[in-house]
């Protein structure tokens, strides 16, 4: 399995402030990259799987939500997360 629990909580620790700091923007941002990433690597090898390209897309609009949310809250703290995972915008 590419996401264990190990590497959530790295996510958490270094995105979210502390490992069981699981509902903190930043963090689920960061975890939607990872899966985003694996999920694209997977669909370059399988082009006719549809269900991950529908669940990519999925994750995708709810990874552009909490960016939207997190712009609105704090600008500053948008602006280094988005530098911090290279994410266009």
């Amino acid at each position: 399995m590419y996401l264990t629990s190990d590497v959530k909580k790295e996510i958490f620790k270094t995105h979210g402030g502390a490992e069981n700091n699981t509902g903190s923007t930043e963090g689920q941002i960061a975890l939607f990259t990872h899966r985003i990433n694996h999920l694209t690597e997977h669909l370059k090898n399988n082009r006719k799987d549809f269900g991950t390209q529908k669940a990519l897309l999925d994750l995708v609009g709810k990874r552009r939500s909490l960016l939207d949310y997190l712009k609105n809250k704090d600008i500053e703290k948008y602006r280094a997360l988005i530098k911090e995972l290279n994410l266009r915008k």
